[in-house]
């Protein structure tokens, strides 16, 4: 379900939705979601200062905590 999100959400994003891909890695106690897109559409993941990247990040925190998970997003360049 977070991966979902995230995916559809840089789907939503950028100028090349094929190549976006979330990968999930699976702790013990936190999943961390690995964000990758097209080298010209890393600007727009990550948004002027960070903010749409922050965005990202604030809304999959609400989410796993709602299923009570934790979850971190890193963006791969």
């Amino acid at each position: 379900m977070l991966r979902d999100m995230i995916e559809y959400i840089a789907r939503s994003l950028v100028d090349n939705p094929d190549e976006v891909k979330v990968t999930e890695i699976e702790g013990e106690q936190t999943a961390v979601l690995e964000l990758k897109v097209a080298k010209e559409d890393l600007g727009k993941v990550i948004g002027k200062q960070g903010r749409t990247a922050r965005a990202m990040r604030t809304l999959l925190g609400a989410a796993s905590a709602k299923v009570k998970r934790r979850a971190v997003l890193e963006i791969i360049e």
